[in-house]
């Protein structure tokens, strides 16, 4: 059994039903757009947001969840979907997940209004609803990340990121998204704010893991969905590379500057720094900070009692630092 599936287990009633309500709550009376909708959904990835939500939620109510737990995956969901839509537009890439992307195949135009689309659907969902708890957790979220992308786009043209810049950037960039999914999870089920704000640190911590996991894609040698050296091209200051430029003597710091700034499109050249970067051991270093962030992950979640969703959780964490793609 896929490792996906084992962590699904405990919460696979939830995730049939989850679906059910999640293609409902993006309906709409215009066919062009639902068309959208439809084929956004058929092209679902690996659902990993909504079951930070149910996982968190059981573990945290004696296996229970609530019609508020739905809702909250769903607005995440939404909120998700959304952001991926218009980075698409931002990036100008034409793929997403082996697929084409919407702007790909309907243009930037409509798919910067599918994806407002959708960030309002998941707004009023909780509106609605009067889930003004949950509003808050999203909203905070959704400016978050806004901000994470513009602060790496300021910092990505001078190429004088710091360590601390860069664990700010994807904090807000990634992190946040998965911490809001498990702070959500919790709400859902708690009024205790104690045992929110642990659960929100805890989806953080894996956000933190996942970001530069990701980041460690660009060096290797399979592939993954993203051709290798791809954060190069696109000048994006990953940990490996940071931990390089803090390391080597000045004129080896000259030739990465240059190099990332005038020949990253040069694929010779992209080859020769992703060689000087793991020789500085940026990726030993990277992989060590992966693993600091792994372990206050699983920290918090052992201050709770073990059953099947706290175990699943763990899985989560553990996979999210071996997977392969």
């Amino acid at each position: 059994m896929k490792i996906v599936e084992q962590i699904k287990e405990p919460i696979y009633e939830e995730m049939e039903l989850f679906e059910e309500k999640f293609t409902a709550s993006m309906s709409s009376k215009v066919a062009l757009l639902n068309r959208i909708t439809h084929f956004i959904v058929n092209r679902k990835g690996k659902q990993m947001r909504p079951m930070f939500v149910f996982l968190t939620a059981k573990m945290l109510n004696k296996g229970k969840v609530n019609e508020r737990t739905f809702r909250g995956a769903s607005v995440i969901e939404l909120i998700h979907t959304a952001s991926l839509v218009h980075d698409d537009v931002v990036d100008d890439s034409n793929m997403r997940r082996g697929f084409f992307s919407v702007n790909a195949l309907w243009k930037n135009k409509i798919a910067v209004l599918v994806g407002d689309f959708m960030l309002s659907k998941g707004m009023l969902l909780c509106i609605e609803n009067e889930d003004f708890d949950l509003l808050k957790i999203i909203s905070v979220a959704v400016k978050e990340i806004s901000e994470g992308e513009l602060l790496q786009i300021e910092k990505a043209r001078k190429l004088d990121i710091t360590e601390e810049v860069y664990y700010n950037i994807i904090r807000q960039k990634t992190a946040t998204l998965l911490a809001a999914c498990c702070a959500m999870g919790a709400r859902t089920v708690q009024n205790d704010d104690a045992i929110v704000e642990k659960m929100r640190l805890f989806g953080e911590y894996i956000g933190m893991a996942f970001q530069i996991k990701d980041d460690l894609f660009d060096y290797g040698d399979t592939a993954i969905g993203k051709p290798t050296g791809i954060d190069i091209k696109e000048q994006k200051m990953t940990l490996p590379l940071i931990y390089t430029l803090n390391t080597v003597s000045v004129q080896e710091k000259n030739w990465l500057k240059q190099s990332i700034r005038k020949y990253n499109r040069d694929k010779k050249r992209v080859k020769e720094v992703i060689a000087k970067v793991k020789a500085a051991g940026g990726l030993v270093y990277a992989e060590e900070k992966m693993e600091e962030y792994r372990q206050k992950a699983m920290d918090i979640l052992i201050t709770f009692p073990e059953d099947e969703c706290r175990n699943a959780l763990e899985k989560m964490v553990n996979y999210v630092i071996s997977r392969k793609q």
